[in-house]
């Protein structure tokens, strides 16, 4: 299976030195997208960690009302998402204004969604995580207490709108683990070599 990819921003790529060691030049920031149960959180923090970036969960930006709603099992709307999305993009547009780079995730379902979280953000990239809908269903039985029942996600796969070519977006299959998934989205998206590679990893941190 052949997975559509893409060409990571140009100012956003990384410089080898003369001692062969990449680093960023400019700050990047790595947006990991999917439905409930790809394992965006688990990745993202690993991503985080390897690359020694801030990381945030979209989950935390979702204001009580959209909690409230979702544990009820009630599908969020257009309208329960924008201050979601508004938050989360602030959150980016925060990391950019002062030059560092991080890691969000964020389900991003539909285009529209997408095209909010990137356009105008040259060093935004995003990472659709991609699962098939019997991993999934395994996946949301094995996490109980979170506030997403498993029971919302035929309204999630409902809404999804899978990155079309034209999107720049990066579509990863993630049915593996978590480590091998991260492995993926760093072999893509830096295939010259891991930026920023000296030091031991640090867990991602909000």
């Amino acid at each position: 299976m052949t997975l559509p990819t893409y060409n990571v921003n140009p100012r956003a790529l990384p410089a080898v030195d003369s001692a062969g060691i990449t680093r960023i030049v400019t700050p990047v920031i790595l947006i990991v997208a999917g439905v409930s149960g790809t394992g965006k959180t688990t990745i993202g923090a690993l991503l985080a960690g390897r690359l020694r970036w801030r990381f945030a969960d979209a989950d935390t930006f979702h204001p009580e009302a959209n909690v409230a709603k979702m544990r009820a099992g009630i599908p969020l709307t257009d309208a329960d998402r924008e201050p979601w999305l508004r938050a989360i993009t602030a959150w980016i547009d925060e990391r950019i204004a002062a030059n560092e780079s991080g890691v969000i995730t964020c389900s991003a379902l539909k285009r529209s969604y997408r095209d909010f979280l990137l356009d105008g953000r040259p060093a935004a990239t995003m990472v659709f995580l991609q699962v098939s809908r019997e991993i999934l269903e395994r996946r949301l039985l094995t996490r109980p207490g979170h506030f997403f029942p498993g029971k919302l996600l035929n309204s999630q796969l409902d809404t999804l709108e899978p990155p079309a070519p034209d999107e720049h977006v990066h579509t990863v299959l993630a049915e593996g683990g978590a480590a091998e998934t991260a492995d993926q989205v760093i072999a893509a998206l830096w295939p010259h070599g891991e930026p920023n590679p000296e030091g031991a990893p640090v867990p991602g941190v909000l």
